[in-house]
């Protein structure tokens, strides 16, 4: 049989593409691991974890992250710095095209995550002029000024506390009339009293000269529209899978999430997936991290019947 570059390619270096990469070192198995931005993924703009096991104080993301890329490297983990193309996955050699080279391999793992729905309100020309996805990273630009805050979810609330370190007024426009983020944080948030609730509601617009003057809300019970002036509009409505570059090559859901069993496997044979980009009912960093362990051995017993 050809030869190949790897045992096997990680493609995301989150917490599940970390864990899986650690996992095949310790098995000293010859792995390389791909990331197009910075290890971490998503939990690098998170603010705080207080869920994580063994942190009961809790730690930031970035923290965790460095911690997690440190653990994996000192096991011996390679992480290269590259942005995945495609993939050819028709025959027992898996191909993974870059822009600069092609690297083969037995396994693959696929942990390239997801990134934040759009509501197509103006975020591109608004892009980093008022709109942002990352309260973290972006929150200081709003010191003592009002923004907008879109989602019920967890990250949206969490992250809507965290605005209030920083902006006067937080107003958080939900489409339904009660939260579906955890009851611990539902609470802190209805709590603080920098937190304006705007219930049944959707953001249709924003508008402004240099930055967001105004954000456009309608209510979807009564159709009633008003604009809140607001300086900053933080939108926290959803995922979507970072899977461009499968381009049909595994099955995958109506949204595009990778589909797969409990032990990690794809519809293709030595393809497995971890983390947010599966088809799974809770992304979390500990569900990312229970999914990159099995997925790095269930690869590594694919590797020893290759």
């Amino acid at each position: 049989m050809a030869d190949t570059d790897y045992d096997l390619v990680i493609i995301g270096a989150g917490p599940a593409g970390l864990t899986a990469g650690l996992y095949a070192a310790r098995a000293r198995l010859n792995v390389l691991l791909l990331e197009k931005a910075a290890p971490g993924g998503q939990i690098l703009i998170t603010d705080w974890i207080e869920n994580y096991p063994g942190f009961p104080e809790g730690l930031s993301g970035y923290d965790l992250a460095e911690k997690m890329r440190v653990q994996a490297e000192k096991q011996g983990l390679k992480i290269e710095t590259a942005e995945v193309h495609s993939l050819n996955l028709s025959s027992d050699i898996k191909e993974i095209v870059l822009k600069d080279r092609s690297i083969r391999t037995k396994s693959l793992i696929i942990a390239s995550g997801a990134s934040p729905k759009k509501l197509g309100i103006g975020e591109d020309k608004y892009m980093g002029k008022g709109i942002s996805f990352c309260a973290t990273c972006d929150a200081p630009f709003f010191k003592e000024k009002t923004v907008v805050a879109i989602g019920g979810g967890d990250t949206a609330v969490q992250e809507a506390i965290y605005l209030t370190k920083f902006a006067k007024k937080v107003y958080l426009v939900h489409r339904r009339d009660e939260l579906r983020a955890t009851k611990i944080l539902q609470e802190r948030a209805l709590a603080n009293d920098k937190i304006e609730f705007v219930w049944d509601s959707v953001v249709t617009g924003v508008d402004g000269f240099f930055g967001i003057e105004g954000v456009h809300v309608k209510n979807v019970k009564t159709n009633e529209e008003k604009t809140i002036k607001a300086n900053g509009c933080f939108i926290w409505v959803g995922i979507l899978p970072n899977t461009e570059f499968l381009k049909g090559s595994v099955k995958t859901d109506e949204f595009g999430f990778i589909i797969a069993d409990t032990k990690m496997k794809t519809s293709v044979p030595g393809v497995y997936v971890a983390g947010d980009v599966r088809d799974t009912p809770l992304r979390q960093v500990s569900t990312a991290v229970g999914d990159g362990a099995i997925a790095a051995i269930s690869a590594e017993h694919y590797i020893e019947n290759f």
